[in-house]
């Protein structure tokens, strides 16, 4: 299995509670595949936790790496987003979000102690969630006669291909994300259907 074919992510959401010297951490991880998912699960914390001090986070997107956010939130800088980003970073994770929401305590927690908690609370939230290994995809778009759609939804089926958008004309217009790992093959067979035209989106 090569790498690249493959990307790590967390199976669903979770939340991890720690505590020092009075302040509460709430960690929240979500599994995320755009900007928009982030900025809604912003949204429904600061709703949830109007008086939290902090909505501190991060979350990296995509394979390339250059896709990430970190943010402090009033914390002092390099305090917070950071440390959350590298716990994402230490297990290989992308496509993922976690927001920590501090309410504070009384007590000064300082940088060091600060970025202990940050940090702290994130490994847990992410031990409680399967890592799970998605297949990268390719995105193409197939166009072909409605005579055939049988055929063609029976070898997207087969290739463990998902529909994105499926476009009703003259003629059937299916975008689909091919496996990278199976997309050699994907292809080839879908060339042997002469009746199907395919097209890199």
């Amino acid at each position: 299995m090569a790498e690249q074919d493959y990307f790590q992510t967390i199976s669903q959401p979770s939340l991890a509670e720690f505590k020092d010297r009075g302040s509460r951490f709430l960690a929240y991880a979500y599994p995320i595949s755009s900007i928009e998912e982030f900025k809604e699960r912003q949204q429904e914390l600061k709703k949830e936790h109007p008086k939290a001090v902090h909505h501190c986070f991060a979350y990296r997107l995509g394979l390339d790496g250059n896709n990430f956010r970190v943010s402090d939130d009033g914390e002092p800088s390099g305090s917070a987003g950071r440390p959350i980003l590298g716990q994402i970073d230490s297990k290989a994770l992308t496509n993922v979000l976690v927001v920590v929401v501090r309410y504070f305590g009384g007590t000064l927690l300082g940088v060091p102690g600060l970025i202990n908690a940050y940090k702290t609370a994130t490994v847990m939230a992410l031990q409680l969630v399967p890592v799970i290994q998605k297949p990268i995809e390719v995105p193409y778009q197939l166009q072909f006669d409605y005579t055939r759609m049988n055929d063609v939804m029976t070898l997207v089926k087969q290739m463990g291909c998902s529909v994105v958008e499926q476009q009703m004309q003259l003629f059937i217009l299916l975008t689909i994300n091919i496996p990278k790992a199976r997309l050699d093959e994907t292809l080839y067979r879908l060339k042997e259907m002469h009746y199907v035209e395919v097209v890199k989106v």
